[in-house]
């Protein structure tokens, strides 16, 4: 079998210091949620920001949808990549954060975003009914929901259409038999329905927490 890299966090820092750099506001964002202690976590890693952003500008995607914006990470990362006429709809039921997101935004100048403040079921049965389709949809929240969101959006995507799904690896918990808590067996339940998703062809990026990049057939 080839050798496999063990990505610590120095290795991590490599990686990061000889990709592109980030923006100021992309920085001032990660300053934000470094504030918020324990909160953090709900960020995506900023690999994770690059590869969405390498991604869809090798995809030439153009719509993409949101779930789970946190601080705006993410979001603000992904709309830098989007082309001029390109737009991002954002999906958080956290009023408190994405006013801050909003404003970090606003700083960046970034008018592709367009935020949807209430719970993302809600908000997806109305994009559903309205025949809403994205070319990327990247699910990033309540791992409860997780498979109730995937079933959204996969009507949502046409053939070629991507979804990006984080934390699927859950800090490597997945492949270890002494945890069973609720949300390691969540995840593990999720990511069993992906193997057997063959509406989709899947794999798993051991970026970050890990990415599922599903695209459908």
């Amino acid at each position: 079998m080839p050798k496999t890299l063990d990505l610590t966090d120095n290795l991590e820092k490599y990686i990061i210091d000889h990709s592109d750099d980030l923006t100021d506001i992309q920085k001032e964002i990660l300053d934000y949620n470094s504030s918020l202690g324990e909160q953090k976590k709900l960020q995506i890693s900023i690999s994770q920001a690059q590869f969405l952003q390498t991604l869809i500008k090798i995809s030439n995607i153009k719509k993409v949808l949101e779930i789970g914006s946190f601080t705006g990470f993410s979001a603000l990362s992904m709309a830098l990549a989007l082309p001029k006429d390109g737009s991002l709809i954002s999906l958080d039921k956290n009023s408190e954060f994405s006013k801050k997101a909003k404003t970090f935004y606003d700083k960046a100048n970034e008018n592709k975003i367009i935020q949807i403040i209430k719970p993302a079921l809600e908000s997806l049965k109305i994009l559903e009914n309205s025949k809403q389709k994205f070319d990327l949809i990247f699910i990033d929240a309540d791992k409860e929901n997780y498979l109730n969101y995937y079933e959204k959006c996969i009507k949502m995507i046409d053939q070629n259409g991507i979804i990006i799904v984080d934390n699927v690896l859950w800090h490597g918990e997945v492949v270890d038999k002494s945890k069973n808590d609720k949300f390691t067996n969540i995840i593990r339940d999720f990511n069993n329905h992906i193997k057997k998703d063959e509406r989709v062809k899947k794999n798993i990026i051991p970026i970050g927490d890990g990415l599922t990049i599903c695209i459908k057939k």
